[in-house]
């Protein structure tokens, strides 16, 4: 997993501390949520988990440019294994005035043991099929045999 670096500006710009009249578009959680094909549930989970910070408007969350990336980010973390826990640790060490090359060692670490992790259940799957599909044709073989003799009788 790779997170992306961006200069000082750009982490400005993606700040949750900029005020509304700055330009900064706020999406609602209704909306992130469809745009993401998340839950409303899964959105308030990852608040709590301290992955997302949504600016408030009374009670309604808004979702700034920073949330979406944080929930990309997340979401790509999610699809290739990593815990929540993981995509924290490594989300935390972002540094947007540093070189970050401690998020950068911990992503590579990460990814590289989840890598091996992923390759290992595929063998491990790569075998079952292969299982299944000889007893399949065990199977398939068997029906055939006795179809056979009941085709010869009834003829």
């Amino acid at each position: 997993m790779t997170m992306k670096l961006v200069s000082p500006g750009e982490a400005a710009a993606n700040s949750n501390d900029i005020p509304a009249e700055a330009g900064e578009e706020f999406v609602r959680i209704g909306e992130m949520a469809k745009k993401y094909g998340v839950t409303l549930r899964t959105l308030r989970f990852y608040e709590d988990k301290g992955l997302l910070n949504p600016k408030r408007d009374g009670s309604t969350r808004l979702y700034t440019r920073r949330d979406k990336a944080r929930l990309k980010l997340i979401l790509l973390g999610r699809k290739v294994g990593f815990s929540l826990r993981d995509v924290k640790q490594m989300m935390d060490l972002y540094d947007p005035t540093g070189s970050n090359t401690k998020q950068l060692r911990l992503a590579l670490d990460k990814s590289e043991k989840q890598l091996a992790r992923l390759q290992k259940q595929r063998t491990l799957i790569e075998d079952a099929i292969n299982e299944l599909s000889n007893s399949m044709t065990v199977v398939r073989r068997m029906l055939t045999e006795r179809a056979a003799p009941q085709a010869s009788a009834a003829g």
